[in-house]
This record gives C-alpha cells, structure tokens and sequence, in this order.
C-alpha cells in the first residue's frame, strides 16, 4: 500500500492537469492526420501513451529536484521528500514506466518508434535544464510536443511541412503556461538556484506570456490557412485568444494563487482548439 500510495502522488495522478495539456495537442494531431476521425486503436494507444509517459515526466523530475523540493513551499511534502518513496524505488517506477511506453509504441510503425527516443530524451533531459540554463521551459515545450509528429507519422507515415508550425504553434503554448507556472514558485527558486523563463523575464515575464500566446495563436491560424480550413476554425481560435486575455489578467498582479490558476485553466485552450480543427474539417 505505501508504494501504491508513494507512485499515486509521485506520478501526480491526483492531479491530471499535466494529462490534459499532454493530450489535446496529441488529438490535434491525430485528428488532422486522419481528417478529423482518428483509428479508435491508435487514439487509445497515444492516450494511454500520455498517461504512462506524463506519469514517468514526474518521477523522473522529482528525482532531479529531490534535493530542492524540501526548500519549496508547494513541493516540500512531495514522497521523495517525505521519504515515503525512496529513490532506489522512484528510479524502479520510471523504469517500468519506460517499458509500458516502449511496449505501447512498438504497435506502431518503425518511424514513429524513432521519434518515440527523441521524445524520451527531451523528457528526461527537462528536469536537468533547471540546473543549466534559464530556459528549462523551452525543452519541456519540445518535450510535451513530440507527441505531434509521432501521432501524425503513426496515422500517416510521413511528416509534412506545416507540422512543425503546429510543433511550434504548441511548443510556444507550453512555454506560456509554464512560465505562469514558474511564476508561483518564482520567490523559492531564486532562493535554491533553480532556473525559469519567469526567473529570467522578471518583471517583462506578463509581456513575456502575452508574446508567447499571440505567437501560437498566430501559427495555429498558419496551420488552418494552409490547409484550408472553415470558418469554425477561426471561431475557435477566437475563442482561446479570449481565453488568452482572461490569463494575462489573472497573473498580471502577479499573485502566487491566479497565476497557478491561470496555468490550470490553460488546458480548456487544447480542447477548444481540438474542437476548431474537428469542425475545421468538416
């Protein structure tokens, strides 16, 4: 019971925010390789892929920052700091982790597997970045879009030019909403020496978001003039450019509480994009 309890918070499955912002951009990209209705068996292999892999994101995080955590007020009670998992048992869980996600994506084709060890390297080298340069949240944003050119390849077989738009399109997002993320813990990391693009934009770091949203909303508009999508589209991204303005004022006072709730609200953008390309096509 105690592992069981210790993988539960550890892989913060209690706190399925991480799954969503993984999720919607993987079903963007499968609902555009297949016009709209993805296989039922590939959505459910790449689903069930971000669960498994956000899950192994965490631990392998925790065990990167298991030295800092206790010096953060919003991570000190986390399991390897509290010693109810230790981190011979942590590195165990990742491990396992690994192996569901290789045995998942082994049902795919022998290009998407390829990409499947770039997105494994991304993720494991984020939490490391922390250490290393001021823009930890650019690695997590190429991390966290992998996804899409590996669910693109899986239906299709080959990567077209746009994608990478949308690769870039989310790659900015992840970045916004994880700079409103490292805004919460903004005061603890200057003290531990952990680094962030809130750490590095200070007081630009509302103006720094504000660039970051109106550049993804900009490359996803990119994307649907490419490949001629309708009008619903566009009122989609209408609508998550609204969203967008709700966040900036959230965290514009900077405030620990709404820039957290800024970041938890982010992932209604994925799914209100999803549903722009799903009606998009029609």
């Amino acid at each position: 019971m105690r592992l069981l309890k210790g993988f539960w918070y550890l892989s913060r499955m209690d706190k399925p925010i991480g799954i969503y912002l993984l999720l919607w951009p993987t079903l963007w990209a499968l609902v555009l390789a297949s016009l709209g209705l993805p296989e039922l068996d590939v959505t459910l292999i790449f689903a069930t892929g971000v669960v498994v892999m956000r899950a192994a994101g965490c631990i392998i995080n925790d065990i990167a920052d298991r030295k800092v955590d206790g010096h953060v007020y919003r991570t000190q009670n986390r399991p390897l700091v509290t010693g109810l998992v230790s981190t011979k048992e942590a590195l165990s869980m990742f491990i396992g982790l690994l192996v569901i996600a290789l045995l998942l994506v082994l049902q795919l084709n022998l290009a998407t597997i390829y990409l499947s060890f770039v997105a494994l390297a991304l993720a494991t080298l984020y939490p490391f970045m922390k250490r290393y340069t001021q823009f930890p949240q650019v690695v997590l944003g190429a991390a966290f879009s992998m996804a899409i050119p590996m669910a693109f390849m899986a239906v299709n077989q080959h990567l077209p030019t746009w994608i990478w738009a949308l690769y870039a399109a989310n790659l900015a997002w992840t970045v916004a909403y994880d700079t409103q993320y490292a805004m919460v813990d903004r005061a603890d990391d200057l003290k531990v020496g952990i680094k962030s693009t809130a750490v590095v934009l200070g007081r630009y770091d509302v103006f720094g978001v504000a660039v970051l949203q109106i550049a993804t909303i900009g490359l996803l508009a990119w994307v649907g003039m490419t490949l001629h999508l309708n009008t619903g589209f566009y009122v989609a991204l209408l609508a998550a450019s609204l969203q967008f303005l709700w966040h900036l004022i959230l965290i514009k006072e900077r405030d620990e509480a709404q820039c957290f709730k800024a970041f938890k609200v982010n992932h209604w953008v994925g799914v209100t994009v999803l549903l722009g390309l799903f009606f998009g096509i029609l």
